[in-house]
């Protein structure tokens, strides 16, 4: 095998990887978000997450892309990791179609006859190339263009098949390649060559693909095949295992499943098959392969560890929560979330109960993200911008659940006073929601401040000090009066927040006073407006909560008309606390 063989060859492999990518993603695109909403709606039994996990990988040609879907949903709360292992299990089988398109490659003309040889893959590739570019360059709607990007993505599949046959046709008569080929009949090296091999290619159907090709040399025996279709069951894992490393607990168990099955379905199939054919003497495998038999020996194989470990669906679940284990807080969230049970809104004196301590927990949760993320503005670290990121995505799931359950229990058979605890807690979760976003933005700037080396000058920093020390009283004020239903606290609120917005308007004064003098340049000022903006607003949501607690005495929600009479006849010891607060908070 010459140079020119082996460019010919790694030429093919491109050809053919890019083109099963070019039909998957356009297959992907042809069928929109249907194939996500099937996957999320239709999950609900292992049976039907088999078959749907099957029939979407068919389609999309890609059990990563299935499985690295099916993640994603797991990560944010929408199905659960049963419901998850039942799609991975699908996806496992449904990867084999591709080589079955593949097994087209064997259809040949050959003969004497024209009508024979318009069947020839060549031929039919050539008609398929030719339309598929019709397709894409001449049709307007985006729903033919895609299909003809689906023809033109087989047609380069089926070209680089050709290219690889083409380029290993001759090995079939090469002692030194035939001699390496039969050290991997050897199981465990064949399994650990499959898994090498598509670790680096990142694709499975590719690695079959590619096993096809070199079963024109007529040197692939069975023996030598099974144990490296094994090892590239389980190094498929290796891309969804990826996509999970900054995925949740749960994630990061969907995805391991994916390794456990096929792992586990390799080792329970090797001890069992090797075992009867050393009892038996199985005499077909020293058989020669071919693109068809390949393809037929994996899918056999999938279904059958599928078959295998489909009952154990919920052992495996186990597993992966015994492998993988919650963090602290991720511990306390679900503590908090199994509060919120369908069961408890027969009751709902013990649901409006159950929402009300989830609804403090959420507040406290936003509070510590906003004080984690002013540590960062002195001391900024990646690993304290990244927790600031995943406690916001907690918060935002946070206000999902209470939202949806909050809207539930307002459809039972409520007294007022349940009423008024719902209605406010409705008020209040998007407030701390929004100042958990505030936080992010806050880590954001520590984030730019850090990777441009920008320092404020001394003046600058001692106000934004000043400012944050303000911020931090008017949030503990906030949500110690809501999770203590402390009205004295409440009235505290709206001074403070009056002289933080104050104190705003007067720091952007000084700031284009400094900018005047050359004291700070412009990049200074949109790091500095920036996080004046955010605490600014972190203050108003404050307001906002204490407004609900408030007004939640007088039966009324009528946010704007309670802050416009309590600023103008200063009511309640508003001007005793504006300035106990200037004093405190002075630039």
């Amino acid at each position: 095998m010459g140079i020119s063989n082996v460019l010919e060859l790694l030429g093919g492999v491109a050809l053919f990887l890019f083109g099963m990518a070019l039909m998957g993603d356009s297959l992907k695109k042809v069928a929109g978000n249907k194939l996500e909403l099937i996957l999320f709606r239709l999950s609900s039994t292992p049976l039907k997450g088999i078959l749907l996990g099957t029939g979407v990988t068919a389609v999309i040609q890609s059990s990563s892309a299935t499985s690295v879907m099916v993640v994603g949903f797991v990560n944010s709360g929408m199905m659960k990791v049963r419901q998850a292992i039942g799609v991975v299990m699908g996806a496992i089988i449904g990867t084999s179609i591709t080589g079955w398109i593949i097994c087209l490659s064997d259809i040949g003309g050959g003969g004497s006859s024209d009508w024979l040889e318009l069947l020839s893959t060549d031929t039919l590739t050539a008609i398929i190339a030719v339309v598929g570019i019709i397709l894409r360059m001449f049709c307007a709607g985006p729903a033919k263009k895609h299909v003809g990007e689906i023809m033109l993505g087989f047609a380069v599949l089926m070209f680089g098949m050709k290219a690889m046959s083409s380029a290993v046709y001759d090995l079939r008569s090469n002692e030194a390649f035939i001699s390496m080929l039969t050290t991997f009949s050897n199981p465990l090296l064949g399994i650990a060559l499959g898994i090498v091999f598509t670790s680096v290619i990142q694709s499975a159907s590719a690695a079959v693909g590619i096993l096809q090709a070199l079963a024109v040399t007529g040197a692939i025996r069975f023996d030598i095949a099974l144990p490296i279709i094994m090892g590239i069951a389980i190094g498929a894992a290796v891309p969804v295992l990826l996509s999970a490393l900054g995925a949740s607990a749960d994630g990061k168990r969907t995805a391991l499943s994916y390794l456990m099955v096929d792992a586990l379905g390799v080792i329970l199939f090797s001890i069992i098959f090797y075992t009867l054919n050393t009892v038996c003497d199985f005499a077909f495998m020293s058989t020669t392969m071919t693109t068809v038999s390949i393809a037929l020996m994996n899918t056999v194989f999938r279904f059958v560890i599928v078959l295998m470990l489909a009952p154990f669906i919920s052992l495996l679940e186990k597993i992966c929560n015994i492998i993988i284990k919650d963090k602290p807080e991720d511990a306390a969230v679900l503590e908090d979330f199994d509060r919120l049970e369908e069961r408890f809104l027969d009751h709902p004196a013990l649901a409006v109960e159950q929402s009300r301590l989830t609804v403090n927990s959420m507040a406290k949760k936003a509070r510590e993200n906003l004080f984690d993320a002013f540590a960062l503005i002195g001391n900024y670290s990646d690993e304290g911008f990244r927790h600031v990121t995943d406690t916001e995505d907690i918060v935002d799931k946070y206000e999902d659940r209470l939202g949806t359950y909050l809207i539930h229990i307002t459809s039972r058979e409520l007294n007022s006073e349940q009423n008024e605890a719902v209605g406010k807690y409705l008020h209040t979760i998007n407030d701390f929601e929004r100042i958990s976003d505030h936080a992010l933005n806050v880590a954001e700037c520590a984030q730019e401040l850090h990777e441009k080396g920008i320092i404020f000058s001394t003046d600058g920093a001692r106000e934004v000090n000043v400012l944050i020390s303000a911020v931090t009283e008017v949030i503990n004020t906030a949500i110690d009066a809501f999770c203590n239903n402390d009205l004295e606290n409440a009235y505290r609120v709206e001074p403070l927040e009056e002289l933080i917005d104050n104190l705003c308007d007067e720091m952007k004064l000084h700031h284009i006073d400094r900018l005047q003098k050359g004291i700070c340049t412009l990049s200074h000022g949109f790091v500095f407006n920036d996080l004046l903006t955010n605490l600014e607003r972190i203050s108003d949501h404050c307001s906002n909560i204490a407004v609900a607690l408030i007004e939640l005495e007088s039966d009324s929600f009528d946010t704007h008309e309670y802050i416009s009479s309590l600023i103008e006849v200063r009511s309640h010891c508003f001007d005793e606390y504006y300035a106990e607060y200037s004093k405190k908070f002075a630039l």
